[in-house]
C-alpha cells in the first residue's frame, strides 16, 4: 500500500460515511428491491466520488474555482431531484393501497439505479471542493491514480455496506404494511435532507 492510496482511502471514507440523502436512497432501494439494485446504486455513488477525486487530482484549485459560482444552482437542482425522488417513493408506496390491487414491485433495474445515483451524486459540488482541498493540502500532488483508486475503493466499500444493510432490513420487513411504512419514512427523510440543501 502506498501513501497516496491510503490518503485516498481516508478521503473516500471521509466523504462517504456521513449519512445523507444518497445513503438513505441506497438503503431504501435495497430494502424495496434487491441487493443487486442497491449495490448498483452504491457503486454509482462511489463512481461519482471517484470522478470528483480524479477531477481534483487533475484540476485541483481551478476546478473548485469553476464550481464555486454555480454551487447554489447545483444545490437547488440536487434538492429538486431529491424532492422528486421523495415524492415518487411515497407515491409508489401508496399507489397499490389506493387501487386495492396487489402490491406492485419496484421496477428499478441495476443499471437505472447506478445511473440515477451517479447523476444525483454528481450534483453535489461540495464533493469536488472537498477533494480539491485535500489535494491542495498535500501540496497539489494529490497522489495521482493511487489517490483516486483509494477514494473509490473506500467509497464503494461503504456504499455496499449501506446497500447490504438496506437489503437485510428489507428482508426483515417483508409485510405490505412494513414496506409501506419504510417507504414513507425513507421518503420523508429524503425530503428533509433535500430541504436542508436549500
Amino acid at each position: 500500500m502506498t501513501a497516496p492510496f491510503l490518503a485516498g482511502v481516508v478521503a473516500g471514507y471521509g466523504v462517504a460515511i456521513p449519512v445523507g440523502a444518497i445513503a438513505v436512497l441506497i438503503a431504501g432501494l435495497s430494502a424495496r428491491t434487491s441487493l443487486r439494485v442497491g449495490a448498483a446504486a452504491g457503486l454509482g455513488a462511489a463512481t461519482a466520488d471517484g470522478i470528483y477525486a480524479l477531477a481534483a487530482v487533475l484540476g485541483g484549485a481551478a476546478l473548485a474555482g469553476l464550481v464555486a459560482p454555480i454551487a447554489v444552482p447545483l444545490r437547488w437542482a440536487a434538492a429538486a431531484v431529491l424532492l422528486g425522488l421523495a415524492a415518487h417513493t411515497a407515491w409508489s408506496a401508496l399507489r397499490p393501497r389506493r387501487s386495492g390491487g396487489p402490491a406492485r414491485t419496484d421496477e428499478t433495474t441495476p443499471l437505472r439505479a447506478y445511473l440515477g445515483i451517479l447523476s444525483l451524486t454528481l450534483l453535489n459540488p461540495a464533493t469536488v471542493v472537498y477533494f480539491a482541498a485535500l489535494v491542495l493540502g498535500r501540496g497539489g500532488s494529490g497522489g495521482g491514480v493511487m489517490f483516486v483508486l483509494g477514494a473509490f475503493v473506500a467509497s464503494a466499500s461503504w456504499q455496499l455496506l449501506i446497500a447490504g444493510g438496506g437489503s437485510l432490513a428489507g428482508r426483515m420487513l417483508t409485510g405490505e404494511r412494513a414496506r409501506l411504512v419504510t417507504a414513507l419514512v425513507s421518503s420523508a427523510v429524503i425530503a428533509v435532507l433535500a430541504i436542508q440543501l436549500l
